[in-house]
């Protein structure tokens, strides 16, 4: 796969599994990636496999939420990380 490998600053991208943490991928590219590597994502895993991995997600923001939800024409209730509050309710005010 030839995406961003700065989007994996924290592990050794060369020695990802990419079928077993898809969802890890998937997720990163999502949140941080560029449009080429959305590319490279949909050409590699299709958009059913992403489909099924980004419904089971702990964690998206919400403009990735959002654009999952109309891309793939899913409501957002659907997505496990629109039903999972937030461990931190709200930041500090100042």
């Amino acid at each position: 796969m030839n995406i961003d490998i700065s989007l994996f600053w924290d592990v050794d991208f060369n020695n990802i599994d990419y079928q077993k943490y898809s969802q890890f991928i998937i997720n990163r590219v999502l949140l941080r990636g560029t449009i080429k590597d959305w590319q490279e994502l949909k050409s590699y895993y299709g958009l059913e496999r992403i489909k099924q991995e980004i419904i089971k997600m702990r964690y998206l923001d919400q403009k990735t939420l959002n654009f999952c939800s109309i891309y793939f024409n899913i409501s957002k209730t659907e997505f496990k990380c629109y039903n999972i509050p937030p461990s931190t309710k709200e930041l500090w005010n100042y």
